[in-house]
């Protein structure tokens, strides 16, 4: 065979095997490569692509989501698919999920009256807040009692959120203030001619001295400047007790404000277990929010608790979906996520608030 016979087989070759459809040899060709494979259905977005898609989407619903088995551990690796979501009873597709944790927004709120005890041990817990701490993430530090004390503003490094948090230690402790004296309610029926106003009684000992209401209220309107492409958490370090008459916010109020910035509250109820009567409106708040309530009374299990919430913040799944036809002459739209697997529980928001709207992205 001559040497230009050679050279013209060889080339013949080399045009059949560049012409044979590229899955047949099995090789992704360079084209192949460059083309963005759509993904599976069932396949969760990452935290950037997620995050991008709340920030644009002003009329998606988001949803943080904890998962637990019977033992209370959480549960990682569920998909899309395992995960159903109502609105108004009306079943809605889910737009956007992922299991990657997004940053966090936390403001920790505490009660500036403890006992002397409980202050004590509420100080040397504190700087286990600061310590599960990553670089997008910010915290502010408040104070309450019958007045809201806002921090000096939202830190993103240590040090500053551990100068704040020594603040708050400094100050926390039994109010010096008297106690306000008990009254009883006014009655229902009109006063009669001459008949003598109320007085207070003495002997009643004296009513709660703090706004627990109106300090919620104070710092979920900090927390609704956020973006909401963040995890927005308050971490309520309270004895439960709660001045209904000096608060100018009630209750469904406050949770509206709540729901409507997607703001979780997470309760470390202090002090004797005696008193969880007291401890009502915690649970309430934690509950409606789709946050949590811990008990404790010792500095160890104060910790403890500390960084299971911030635990549970990390291994969140984020669900976004477009309401569609649910109630739209409601403001308040109830909602239930439900999952496939038997044996877990959900812990979510039970519902959201159409009136307030909440900045996109910052």
């Amino acid at each position: 065979m001559s040497h230009g016979d050679a050279m013209h087989r060889q080339l013949a070759t080399l045009f059949l095997v560049l012409s044979w459809p590229s899955d047949r040899l099995g090789v992704p060709t360079t084209f192949d490569a460059q083309v963005p494979q759509e993904s599976s259905p069932n396949s969760a977005l990452s935290q950037v692509e997620a995050r991008d898609r709340i920030k644009v989407a002003s009329n998606l619903v988001v949803l943080p989501v904890t998962v637990k088995d019977a033992s209370g551990n959480l549960v990682p690796g569920l998909q899309k698919s395992d995960f159903r979501v109502s609105d108004d009873g009306v079943e809605q597709s889910i737009s956007v999920f992922t299991a990657e944790a997004f940053p966090l927004s936390l403001v920790v709120l505490v009660d500036d009256d403890l006992p002397s005890q409980v202050a004590e041990q509420m100080a040397k817990s504190l700087r286990a807040v600061a310590g599960g701490f990553g670089p997008e993430d910010e915290a502010m530090v408040c104070r309450y009692d019958l007045t809201f004390y806002p921090g000096p503003g939202f830190a993103h490094d240590f040090d500053t959120l551990w100068k704040d948090l020594e603040d708050a230690q400094s100050h926390s402790g039994p109010s010096t203030a008297g106690p306000v004296p008990f009254v009883t309610p006014p009655s229902t029926h009109a006063p009669g001619v001459g008949e003598p106003a109320q007085a207070a009684d003495v002997n009643l000992g004296h009513a709660p001295t703090k706004a627990l209401d109106d300090a919620i209220h104070a710092t979920a309107e900090l927390l609704r400047e956020r973006g909401r492409d963040r995890r927005k958490i308050i971490l309520l370090i309270s004895d439960g007790e709660n001045g209904k008459q000096f608060n100018h916010h009630g209750y469904d109020d406050t949770v509206g404000t709540l729901l409507a910035s997607n703001i979780s509250v997470f309760s470390l109820a202090t002090g004797n277990a005696a008193y969880k009567k007291r401890f009502a409106r915690l649970r309430a708040y934690a509950n409606d929010s789709g946050g949590d309530i811990y008990y404790a009374s010792k500095s160890g299990s104060m910790e403890k608790f500390y960084s299971r919430i911030t635990e549970e913040a990390r291994h969140e799944y984020t669900l976004a979906y477009v309401p569609r036809g649910n109630n739209k002459n409601s403001d308040y739209h109830a909602v239930e996520v439900q999952i496939a697997r038997p044996g877990l529980s959900i812990k979510t928001r039970r519902g959201y608030s159409a009136t307030l709207s909440e900045p996109l992205g910052r």
